[in-house]
């Protein structure tokens, strides 16, 4: 059985994905690989299993046609579905939603999506979010749809010690961009000082992601709240060098502060719970398979900046509900993400389909 991912660029989220998906396959016998139509800074990330990076016609169906794959799965681009077909693929295609952005982006794009989908798609899929899992009910209900968490490898990416940091580090991760919603990371850190004097701040982007009006307002309010000195920039951080600043973010007596208006399926939630690095986040609905308050982790109400600075400060200096998110936290993603599980759930949708 052979599949193919295809998605815009490898970066983000869904580069992790794929790079994780594709080896945790293996253990149901299917042979995967990835299809982007232009690079991104994930392509620095090493992989074991053929990722192709173009979006020219020519060179797509000789991809197709050299490889006879069985299964084509579209990251949100239900357009490509009629394109695909005309190159020359014969098998199935399964449209996969890792998330869109705000809810109404996500309504408008799925509902505009209905005649590709209704042609094309022998299956939707998402992992667990809860509105996408809504909108696929409302707006296919006779397609089979298909709801698992997406993989991840806690033996791989993990907690290791490291010399410990002087100073708490309060840490995010994102594009800069308003529904990744990094104005309220820098208010909560500016109000956060307040009590933490030595806190840093460390964010952690993808700097050819970022819009240029958006990152002159971004460096403006740096300035316009004192954050300089405390704040640390790093784009483009190798994949494999994550498991490191998150460990040390953990020992420091920091914290991941998720402000997400809305999410799919965050990875970097994930990477840092298993990494025991304890989460601060808004419900953003994604990740609601991953947080569950004061267990694996602690939500604060989405623009309550007093709110997210009270339970931070709790996250900070009750040491034993610390602790206990921290261990807690790292069991739930080795039980409930393990590649096998995906495996397991992946060989189902293609039996499902007749595959």
């Amino acid at each position: 059985m052979k599949v193919l991912f295809v998605y815009y660029v490898p970066s983000g989220g869904v580069e992790t994905l794929n790079r994780q998906r594709c080896r945790a396959l293996r253990l149901a016998g299917i042979e995967a690989h990835c299809l982007y139509y232009a690079w991104g800074s994930g392509m620095q990330n090493a992989a074991d299993f053929p990722i192709y990076v173009t979006r020219n016609d020519i060179e797509i169906k000789h991809i197709l046609d050299s490889n006879g794959f069985d299964v084509i799965v579209v990251t949100t681009d239900h357009a490509s579905f009629p394109r695909l077909r005309m190159l020359g693929f014969k098998g199935k295609f399964v449209l996969e939603i890792q998330g869109y952005g705000p809810k109404s982006v996500a309504h408008a794009q799925l509902t505009q999506a209905a005649p590709y989908v209704n042609e094309h798609a022998a299956a939707l899929l998402n992992p667990n979010t809860p509105h996408i899992a809504a909108l696929f009910q409302e707006l296919y209900p006779h397609k089979p749809q298909f709801n698992f968490n997406n993989c991840f490898d806690s033996q791989e990416f993990t907690y290791r010690p490291y010399p410990r940091s002087a100073s708490p580090i309060m840490a995010w991760l994102g594009r800069i961009e308003d529904n990744k919603n990094w104005r309220e990371f820098l208010h909560i850190g500016h109000q956060l000082k307040q009590h933490v004097p030595d806190l840093q701040m460390w964010m952690f982007e993808d700097i050819q992601l970022s819009q240029p009006l958006e990152r002159e307002q971004f460096l403006a309010l740096i300035e316009e709240l004192d954050l300089s000195e405390r704040l640390t920039l790093r784009s483009n951080v190798p994949h494999a060098e994550m498991p490191y600043y998150y460990s040390v973010i953990g020992d420091s007596g920091g914290f991941l502060c998720c402000t997400s208006k809305v999410e799919g399926a965050p990875y970097s939630v994930l990477e840092a719970m298993s990494c025991r690095c304890p989460v601060l986040t808004t419900d953003s609905d994604g990740v609601s398979t991953s947080v569950f308050h004061n267990s694996t982790g602690k939500f604060y109400v989405l623009g309550d900046i007093q709110h997210a600075v009270a339970e931070a400060l709790v996250l900070m200096n009750d040491r034993s509900l610390r602790e206990q998110i921290r261990s807690h936290a790292k069991g739930h993603v080795e039980q409930n993400f393990n590649p096998h599980s995906y495996a397991i759930h992946f060989a189902g949708l293609l039996q499902s389909i007749g595959m």
